[in-house]
């Protein structure tokens, strides 16, 4: 049999009208649309939106000179900006559940071989999402604005407005991220040959002068928070052109298992 008849077989059956797949569409967005809701719902009441974003405030907070507290500029900014808080805390919370409705859609669709290579991906970067906001918020915070309090001129009273504090921190949740996705993208990109494992070891010295500058630009002004997102992309780097050669292997080995008769 050719490998086309193969592939072929390998879907039959799951073919659905176009009506049907638009049903299943919206079915799934319901679901993760619920399942949103409902996390939101638990938050709300416990441990509730001003709870919330002093939890996220609590890094700032705490480097903030004895008597100093945050300000809201805006009329309704003390109201929205916890609720903003909250809305975000239970996306984030509820990511999993939402990756599982795009995957139990797009599933269907998809080879054997492909599912091999897209679900294990999708997985880890989810992971390498959250461990790089965590490791933001838990360490990085912690030496960046003791850092910049320091900084702060003796004639001036340090008191951040809340939704100006909360679009920082957005932003480097999600540099930071995205910055410890690197481990996939290398993996993406040596599975797809647009590099290959020996091309992305010569590149270690170019990528360490890219990981700098990016670094330069999206953390805080000190040499700490430069320092603690440079570290770990490049440990990460590593790591990816490791996976990269048990990926490559893994997948083409089963690649291979699906065309052999």
């Amino acid at each position: 049999m050719s490998d086309a008849a193969k592939k072929d077989d390998e879907l039959a059956g799951s073919e659905q009208p176009f009506v049907q797949h638009l049903i299943e569409l919206r079915d799934r967005l319901l679901r993760a649309v619920y399942g949103v809701l409902a996390i939101l719902t638990v938050v709300l009441i416990y441990p509730g939106p001003s709870e919330m974003y002093d939890l996220l405030a609590m890094p700032l907070v705490k480097a903030l000179p004895e008597g100093a507290r945050m300000i809201a500029v805006g009329v309704v900014s003390p109201f929205l900006v916890p609720i903003k808080v909250s809305v975000m805390a239970s996306i984030a919370v509820a990511l999993p559940w939402i990756l599982y409705q795009v995957w139990g859609f797009i599933a269907p669709g998809l080879y054997k071989h492909e599912k091999k290579l897209v679900l294990p991906l999708v997985a880890a970067s989810t992971l390498l999402f959250y461990f790089g906001a965590a490791f933001c918020y838990f360490f990085v915070f912690g030496q960046a604005f003791p850092a910049i309090q320091k900084m702060a001129p003796i004639s001036v009273a340090v008191s951040p407005d809340i939704e100006a504090y909360l679009d920082f921190v957005v932003t480097m949740f999600i540099a930071f991220g995205l910055a410890f996705e690197v481990p996939v993208a290398v993996i993406i990109f040596a599975r797809m040959g647009v590099v290959t494992v020996e091309q992305l070891k010569k590149f270690r010295a170019y990528f360490v002068v890219a990981a700098a500058a990016v670094a330069g630009l999206v953390t805080p002004p000190d040499p700490v928070s430069m320092i603690a997102l440079l570290v770990p992309m490049y440990l990460l780097y590593e790591i990816g052109i490791w996976a990269a050669v048990f990926f490559i292997k893994e997948t083409k080995n089963s690649d291979e298992g699906q065309v052999t008769d």
